[in-house]
């Protein structure tokens, strides 16, 4: 474009489309929306009554920067700081991964499982184990308000995260987060805390599918909370052990995996001996995604 011709959104959107879709985005319009958007810290559906108006020289060089960085396969989520799941915002940093419409599906049966779950417990318990951002048990605290949630991470900066995410919809009251090894926590919970329902989107890639992720995941997400070992089913095999002994009779294990580990993963479980195996449920696009098995 010549230094004649303005920079008005809409040519600002169509450019930058073509630009970053030669780059490798899978999606250069909606990154370019939600770039620009923040760029000039408007919500993106207003982008769309200001095609014909120029862009101030403030937002061109804030989103020129933008754009440079996600060319280069940085992930717009850690670009702006935030990304919707479950209809809600979410804050996000290099300190978690990126909230997938995969864990959806968890979420929702995990809700469902919940509300049909008879209790006498006063305030009846979730653990999400792995929470990273906090996604799971604040998405599920937020539609359920007389559910305790308890997040669990080895990593003192998701937690952060899971707490700052947590206060922002109002359910810190309900919502604890905790340092451990999945749910061996230092110093111990005591053995009497049990749990109605136990989910978790832990590592569950290979070290040999690493190398073969898109560049945005495998060079800027959290390798901890990627992969789990040589097979993918590693930290899974620990955590079917664990909850066992923080399950009550008759509470609930939800597990997302991928569809490549999904068989060897319920074998896992079939073979553990304390545990009812249900159907795998499936995903939005048809793939096996969250194993479910019932606590004898």
């Amino acid at each position: 474009m010549s230094q004649a011709e303005t920079w008005t959104i809409g040519r600002l959107l169509a450019w930058t489309t073509d630009y970053l879709k030669e780059h490798g985005s899978g999606s250069p319009r909606l990154d370019a929306e939600v770039l620009l958007a923040h760029a000039r810290r408007c919500k993106r559906i207003d982008l769309y009554t200001a095609f014909d108006q120029p862009a101030d020289d403030a937002t061109r060089a804030a989103f020129r920067e933008l754009v440079s960085r996600r060319a280069k396969a940085e992930p717009v989520a850690y670009l702006v700081g935030r990304r919707e799941f479950f209809s809600l915002s979410f804050r996000v940093t290099r300190d978690v991964l990126i909230p997938r419409p995969e864990t959806e599906t968890l979420v929702v049966r995990l809700i469902d499982l919940a509300k049909g779950l008879a209790t006498a417990d006063p305030y009846p318990r979730i653990a999400d184990v792995g929470t990273g951002s906090g996604i799971i048990a604040i998405s599920a605290a937020v539609h359920l308000p007389s559910w305790e949630v308890f997040g669990f991470d080895s990593s003192a900066e998701a937690l952060k995260v899971a707490s700052q995410n947590a206060v922002d919809h109002g359910v810190i009251t309900r919502a604890y987060f905790l340092h451990s090894d999945l749910l061996v926590t230092t110093p111990p919970i005591p053995p009497d805390r049990k749990f109605r329902i136990i989910a978790s989107n832990p590592p569950y890639v290979s070290e040999s599918e690493l190398a073969r992720l898109p560049p945005d995941v495998r060079d800027f997400e959290p390798r901890q909370a990627l992969v789990s070992g040589p097979r993918g089913t590693e930290v899974i095999e620990r955590l079917v052990s664990q909850a066992a002994q923080r399950l009550v009779p008759g509470g609930w294990l939800l597990i997302e995996v991928s569809p490549m580990i999904e068989a060897a993963a319920r074998e896992l479980l079939a073979k553990h001996g304390e545990y009812e195996l249900g159907p795998t449920i499936k995903d939005h696009a048809g793939q096996p995604r969250v194993l479910q098995a019932k606590r004898c």
